[in-house]
C-alpha cells in the first residue's frame, strides 16, 4: 500500500506565505515526477507545480515568481513554498505523483487527501 499525505496548509493572511509538505510511504521502489495541483470551490483542478526525479521543475503562470517546488528523493517527499500569497490562491492543494510499487512492473498514479489553503484579504 503506498499513500500521499499532506500537511502545512492553514488560514494565512495576504501577502504571508505558507509551506506544505507531502510525504510518500508505502512499498515505493520507485518515486517519479511528483506534482502539486489545486482545486477552489466550483472550479476545475489545476497544476500548480511539478518536479521530475532529476529536479526538473514547472510552474503554473498565476503562481511563477511567487511559489517554489523541491523535493528530497530520500525522504520520498515534495514540499510548496509559498510566498506572497493573494486570495486568488485559497483552494484545496493535492499531491500527486507517479510511483512505482515492489511487484509492479507499470508506474501507477496516487492523490493526497488534500491541504485547505485560505488567503484572507
Amino acid at each position: 500500500q503506498v499513500q500521499l499525505v499532506e500537511s502545512g496548509g492553514g488560514l494565512v493572511q495576504a501577502g504571508g506565505s505558507l509551506r506544505l509538505s507531502c510525504v510518500a510511504s508505502g512499498r515505493i521502489f520507485n518515486l517519479n515526477i511528483m506534482n502539486w495541483y489545486r482545486q477552489a470551490p466550483g472550479k476545475q483542478r489545476e497544476l500548480v507545480a511539478s518536479i521530475t526525479s532529476r529536479g526538473s521543475t514547472n510552474y503554473a503562470d498565476s503562481v511563477k515568481g511567487r511559489f517554489t517546488i523541491s523535493r528530497d528523493n530520500a525522504k520520498n517527499t515534495a514540499s510548496l513554498q509559498m510566498n506572497s500569497l493573494k486570495p486568488e490562491d485559497t483552494a484545496v492543494y493535492y499531491c500527486n505523483a507517479d510511483i512505482r510499487e515492489y511487484s509492479y512492473s507499470r508506474l501507477v498514479n496516487y492523490w493526497g487527501q488534500g491541504t485547505q489553503v485560505t488567503v484572507s484579504s
